[in-house]
């Protein structure tokens, strides 16, 4: 469970990081995501998971 927190805590401060330092970049990016073909964003989002997966997998491998 503390995994669980640990994790969604840094994809708070992430996600903040961007708000906070570029909020006027946000618009230009989702305008990019949103004239991407949805194949294109499927893609993108299944390479993000597995990127995740990966990077989970690692982490407790190497912590554990």
């Amino acid at each position: 469970m503390s995994h669980l927190l640990l994790g969604l805590g840094l994809v708070f401060i992430l996600e903040g990081l961007v708000l906070a330092l570029a909020p006027s970049r946000i618009d230009e990016i989702l305008k990019a995501i949103a004239e991407m073909p949805v194949e294109i964003r499927r893609l993108l989002g299944l390479l993000a998971i597995t990127s995740g997966g990966i990077l989970l997998w690692l982490a407790n491998w190497l912590g554990g």
